[in-house]
């Protein structure tokens, strides 16, 4: 994606089901479990680059002996930060008690994270300082064991405000409004709230207050506990939790917006954002690794039980199409040929924009995401050339000489690396006069490679607010004299603001939005911008059933067609010599490659959730309003 955007957030949570002397013996350390997680957090770097945190726990410890072990960071390497802390603790203990090395029991006893549940979280914060405090996971403390949680999650929700005051209404006194607090301390009173009612049963039924614990602990219902948790929550969530002695969970949303996969064997139960993530490190193919189906949870009991639980009714899954088209990594096998697919389908529109000349034009693309689409729109151009061949043999079939066959075979598609991204600069701060022309040299270009009367063709996975093609890739690209350059998206127009964990909040940051804008102004019906502006203000006292997306209506009057037009004269300064022409993904085409993941909110206004109206209304407010809060 040539605009910066923020990732999604990534979880990996391992459990082992085997005794540490197990991985010992077989595995040559007790520290299987810190291994593997170092792997599935680095498996999913691209999901966090802001902050990481691992959290571990120890089963079936005395009391006195420490057993939740965590720690965070939001270093510039902060998964390799992490880590080295971890080694350094561990090397430091076997330093100063060498007759651990020997010892498995010994180790669990006395080194922390070495244990037998694990939870790790990479983020990309979209709300929220970036300091240590917000980094996942989360930690709600108790000196009853199984009244500790810890949470991590890949999640936003659209109602925290109502969330907030729910706890309030409680009794309780959260110390902040983040969503991850709230959600922390909703699960946290209903577990509070289980565990009272346990300890009134193990009473009765004459258990000592020291025999209650482990009564409890057995009898805890988390399936329940995530009912009434979770009975009001809107929003795109994949949220794990670990329970002091030992439960765990992941619970993912009714919509199934954001991804979350499974794989279970004699010796490990795994779950991650990610498939590949789970097939690399643990060495096991694509079918083995399980999706978790929307509004279910899988849950691992103490015991090493692992079971699947409906918690909320699923709604129709709506699955986050910007997975497949740019955060989730392309070495899922679905995803890549998903992405290939988008190439593919885009490329009768470019055609159509290159008059079909492929001779006299060069193919290439925005690194590197957008690579595997780039793949795609090649075979596409490879089937046109056959085509173009085909035809000019059997038109001149009566008079072809050996010559003018070679001439017609010899003719290839162009492909050639144009833009290569100097990622030192995006770095460098300066003052706002001299920002721009700094901001035109992130990208370079390879010179040499394109002629006077060439088309450049240029695909990028998705284009969010224009800002980068505008003050650099078309400045570069214009510098290698094409007689035009058409900028390709693998993705549709992005019109609406996302709610549920990429950080797309302001409408007025969307180019397509600022495109619909300049149309009404060039029509002389501008007029329907306030008009919007009061619709949706008298919709703020509603319920969110009945909220409608009047959003919608800013774009209602015009073609796909007219706003990609209005889009290339928004990004095309004057001193851009050559001819710019932007071209989008069709929904529909978006939907035939992506067939299982049909969530396209942020191109259609379609929301999966009640709360998306409302947050896309506020939006608009917001920005009729100048206010430059976020909407949620």
């Amino acid at each position: 994606m040539s605009d910066a955007l923020k990732h999604e957030c990534g979880i990996a949570l391992v459990r082992l089901l085997k005794p540490l002397e197990y991985y010992k013996e077989k595995y040559g350390t007790a520290f299987y479990g810190v291994n593997k997680m170092y792997l599935m957090m680095e498996k999913q770097h691209n999901r966090g680059q802001d902050g990481a945190g691992f959290a571990s726990i120890k089963l079936d410890v005395n009391p006195g002996e420490r057993y939740i072990s965590r720690v965070r960071s939001n270093a510039a390497q902060p998964i390799q930060d992490i880590f080295a802390q971890i080694n350094e603790r561990i090397n430091l203990e076997f330093s100063e008690h060498p007759e651990y090395k020997d010892s498995v029991a010994a180790q669990k006893k006395n080194i922390p994270y070495i244990g037998e549940l694990f939870l790790g979280h990479v983020r990309y914060g979209t709300f929220g300082l970036n300091s240590v405090e917000n980094v996942h996971p989360f930690l709600r403390q108790n000196n009853w064991m199984h009244r500790n949680l810890i949470i991590a999650g890949n999640f936003n929700m659209t109602n925290t405000n109502e969330l907030f005051d729910t706890l309030i209404k409680l009794g309780m006194h959260p110390k902040e409004k983040a969503d991850t607090v709230t959600v922390m301390e909703k699960i946290g009173h209903f577990l509070d709230d289980a565990v009272r009612k346990l300890y009134k049963k193990a009473k009765a039924k004459g258990l000592s207050k020291q025999e209650a614990s482990p009564y409890i602990a057995k009898h805890l219902n988390v399936a329940k506990i995530l009912r009434r948790s979770a009975a009001d929550w809107d929003g795109g969530y994949a949220m794990a939790g670990l329970l002091g002695h030992g439960d765990a969970f992941v619970l993912r949303d009714p919509a199934g917006i954001r991804p979350a996969y499974y794989y279970q064997d004699d010796e490990v139960v795994v779950v991650a954002s990610e498939r590949p993530a789970i097939q690399t490190v643990f060495n096991v193919p694509f079918e083995e690794v399980k999706e978790l189906d929307p509004g279910n949870a899988i849950i691992i009991e103490k015991n090493g039980t692992m079971k699947l639980a409906e918690i909320l009714p699923p709604l129709e899954r709506k699955s986050c199409s910007f997975e497949r088209i740019y955060f989730s990594r392309g070495s899922d096998a679905e995803i890549y040929q998903e992405r290939k697919m988008l190439g593919k389908l885009v490329m009768p529109k470019v055609l159509e924009s290159i008059d079909h000349d492929t001779e006299n034009s060069v193919f290439s693309f925005i690194p590197n995401t957008a690579e595997t689409s780039f793949y795609g729109m090649l075979e596409a151009a490879q089937d046109e050339l056959n085509k173009q061949k085909n035809e000019a043999i059997l038109n001149e079939k009566d008079s072809l000489t050996t010559a003018r066959l070679q001439q017609i075979q010899a003719h290839k598609i162009r492909t050639e690396k144009i833009a290569i991204k100097d990622v030192k600069l995006r770095t460098f701060i300066t003052d706002d006069s001299s920002r721009d022309d700094l901001v035109a040299h992130v990208y370079d270009v390879t010179y040499g490679v394109v002629k006077p009367n060439d088309n450049l063709v240029i695909i990028d996975d998705s284009i969010v607010r224009g800002t980068t093609l505008k003050k650099s890739i078309l400045k570069m690209l214009d510098r290698l004299h094409p007689k035009q350059i058409v900028v390709v998206s693998s993705a549709p127009q992005i019109r609406y603001p996302d709610c549920y964990g990429i950080d797309m909040a302001r409408l007025e940051h969307l180019v397509a939005f600022q495109a619909a804008l300049a149309l009404h102004k060039d029509r002389g019906t501008y007029g329907i911008v306030e008009e919007i502006y009061h619709k949706c203000k008298e919709q703020v006292v509603m319920e969110d059933a009945s909220v409608i997306n009047h959003v919608k209506e800013l774009y209602a009057p015009f073609s796909d067609e007219e706003i990609s037009d209005k889009i290339s004269e928004i990004i095309s300064d004057e001193d851009i010599k050559a001819k710019v022409k932007l071209i989008f993904q069709s929904v529909d085409d978006l939907h035939k490659a992506c067939p299982k993941n049909l969530g396209d909110w942020y191109f259609t206004g379609n929301y999966p959730t009640a709360g998306g109206n409302r947050v896309v209304n506020r939006a608009y407010i917001n920005f009729f309003e100048g206010n430059p809060e976020r909407a949620y």
